[in-house]
């Protein structure tokens, strides 16, 4: 489910949340996309996640889902940035979404048991994608499946938040803030130092 995109000052708006976990020392794969701030750099990571929330049956459920939701299409995706260990983070310390994230992963269970005969880590790649289109697409959506498109939103917003504030995912925007200097870049418009072109271009 590629496509997801996202605006540069949304990025802003979750870097903010996403904060709040740059110091946990438990993760094995994510990194705060600011973290060189804090030499996380230097910091040992564990050599696997133990999750906070879900249980050893779920986490791999979040796992396959953020890598549906950003999958690695030539360049690096959820699942190389840690997005689950950052999902799983965030939901053990909000208890206002602990309970529809657990009810969400169940009805997906069920709802993949009664279509397919699976649960849904068993299915194939592409009985996943089937079942998710429903639920991820307004002009797919089926009746009956309120319930787990809002799971899906919610899967969504913390799979993006996750992922573009991880060091991987925040250079996939190519911001410049990332970027270290030896000294202060030159203006882009050496030509017309009043920016006129500029300006005129965002009247």
């Amino acid at each position: 489910m590629a496509g997801q995109g996202i605006q540069r000052r949304e990025v802003l708006r979750i870097l903010g949340t996403a904060a709040a976990a740059a110091h946990f020392p438990g993760f094995s794969k994510w990194t705060f996309a600011c973290g060189h701030i804090g030499n996380a750099a230097l910091q040992i990571k564990p050599a696997e996640y133990r999750p906070q929330f879900f249980t050893a049956a779920e986490f791999p459920m979040v796992e396959r889902l953020t890598e549906i939701i950003i999958p690695s299409d030539g360049t690096p995706g959820a699942k190389e940035a840690g997005v689950a260990e950052f999902i799983d983070f965030m939901v053990a310390n909000d208890p206002d979404v602990k309970y529809g994230l657990r009810t969400g992963l169940a009805w997906l269970n069920a709802h993949a048991e009664q279509t397919d005969g699976k649960p849904f880590v068993e299915l194939t790649p592409e009985q996943q994608t089937s079942l998710l289109e429903p639920l991820g697409f307004k002009d797919k959506a089926r009746p009956g499946a309120e319930a787990g498109r809002h799971f899906f939103r919610m899967m969504r917003k913390y799979t993006v938040a996750g992922f573009y504030t991880s060091e991987i995912g925040y250079k996939e925007l190519d911001n410049p803030a990332l970027k270290f200097y030896a000294e202060s870049p030159k203006c882009p418009h050496p030509g017309d130092p009043e920016h006129a072109d500029l300006s005129s271009a965002h009247s």
